[in-house]
């Protein structure tokens, strides 16, 4: 018994020995067992470390131009596995916190300008007169996009040419042709009301969003202030001392809308994505801007759209078209990822996804290297002899009255407002802010 006792006991200690040998040659060698540990957490580590997240925002508000924007990252992604985008679609808010950012110097990777290339984030930017695909820019972007240094401030993923969308069926239904001046316009919308018994809404707004109230008073303040030449007061608010209540017909107006039921009831909780499912649906006429057709067509492929300049606000006055850069891409000057940011832009600019973009957003393209059978193309030659004036905001505005457009549009309608005190409202923001600015 002792003797087995003692076997037990020398063979645990020889086996003790032996393990510890063996573990401590494997910590103080540099051979495979540990070394191949060590050598698939590097591994992983250098993968994470060369993995990029680029940071997007984007003015884009409408679900088909997002659904374009999406699909256009995506393929990027897939053809650069090591690039990844997190793109991000702030709608109203998009201006708010781009100027926090800015305050803080800590601006996304790649961020639309939306009309303020230069005026407003060109210290923010980086310079890509470099690149070959400045060359294919548009010759009506040049002015927009590029100072008499050369420096190339955005990418133009298309560009506006804004005047009202309307449905096609129900002018056509109700013989309507599409109005040059307000008059006529005003006209329009009654009558589809009262043809239609309240069916149809004759003049739609997602106002849950203020830019959507926004975007009415910026397009109808040119033909009512700029480019009517016996009312034409771009010098006044040029040089700070136009009188406001000449803008008070805007607001009167619309305000005349709402009381004559001409707009939809539910304005103010709108939302912007209901806007398609109700033109399929033939229950809306007039919307303002561009609408693309394509989630239209996939939900009614009967459906069918136009588009038209601004109306004329006095008679004898000419039509506008509204326009300028629409959606863009720019490089933050201090990015981190310079060239994964220049890379994206360089995807942009194929000739394929010029393409894309362009008949997506139902927009011509910024880029003349490629040829997009656009939606709108047939209209936009009809009306080519109609001058396209800049948004109103972006030259005779302060920055950050585009909010106060539409939030006073949106005060006026829910009864918070007379149309004299959003006028009133507008000049003492109109002073603030050129003096803030």
């Amino acid at each position: 018994m002792n003797k087995w006792i003692r076997s037990f006991f020398l063979f645990t200690i020889v086996a003790l020995f032996a393990v510890g040998c063996s573990s401590e040659g494997a910590s103080s060698d540099s051979g495979d067992s540990s070394g191949s540990g060590d050598s698939d957490k590097s591994g992983e580590s250098a993968q994470s470390e060369e993995q990029v997240t680029l940071s997007l925002y984007s003015t884009v508000t409408n679900e088909s131009d997002k659904e374009t924007l999406d699909n256009v990252i995506a393929k990027f992604e897939k053809e650069n596995p090591d690039i990844d985008i997190d793109q991000t679609y702030p709608a109203s808010e998009y201006e708010s916190q781009l100027r926090v950012k800015m305050a803080a110097n800590d601006m996304p990777d790649l961020f639309d300008t939306h009309g303020w290339s230069k005026l407003r984030y060109g210290e923010y930017v980086a310079d890509l007169s470099d690149m070959d695909w400045v060359q294919y820019l548009d010759p009506s972007l040049k002015q927009i996009f590029t100072d008499e240094e050369g420096k190339v401030y955005a990418y133009p993923l298309n560009q506006a040419k804004d005047g009202l969308t309307y449905n096609k069926n129900v002018l056509d239904k109700y013989g309507i042709e599409p109005p040059k001046t307000f008059d006529e316009f005003m006209t329009a919308l009654e009558t589809i009301k009262e043809e239609s018994n309240g069916e149809i809404v004759p003049f739609w707004f997602a106002g849950s969003n203020k830019s959507a109230l926004g975007q009415f008073f910026d397009q109808f303040a040119t033909p009512l202030l700029i480019t009517d030449p016996d009312n034409d007061y771009s010098e006044e608010l040029l040089d700070g001392s136009f009188d406001w209540s000449n803008y008070t017909f805007l607001p009167e107006k619309l305000l005349e809308m709402q009381e004559n039921g001409l707009l939809n009831v539910d304005l103010l909780t709108a939302q912007s994505y209901e806007q398609n499912q109700l033109f399929a649906q033939d229950k809306i006429a007039f919307v303002m801007a561009t609408t693309p057709i394509g989630g239209v067509k996939e939900l009614n492929p009967e459906a069918e759209l136009g588009v038209m300049p601004m109306p004329a606000i006095r008679e004898g006055g000419e039509q506008t078209w509204i326009g300028g850069e629409r959606h863009t891409m720019a490089v933050w000057k201090d990015t981190k990822y310079p060239e994964e940011s220049r890379k994206f832009i360089e995807f942009l600019a194929q000739p394929e996804i010029v393409k894309e973009v362009a008949e997506g957003t139902s927009l011509p393209a910024g880029l003349t290297n490629a040829e997009a059978d656009v939606y709108y193309g047939p209209y936009y030659s009809q009306y080519s002899d109609v001058k396209v004036e800049p948004y109103f905001d972006r030259v005779f505005l302060p920055s950050g009255m585009w909010d106060v457009m539409g939030g006073t549009g949106q005060e006026l309608l829910s009864g918070s407002m007379t149309p004299e005190q959003v006028s009133k409202k507008m000049g003492e923001e109109y002073t603030r802010l050129r003096e803030s600015n």
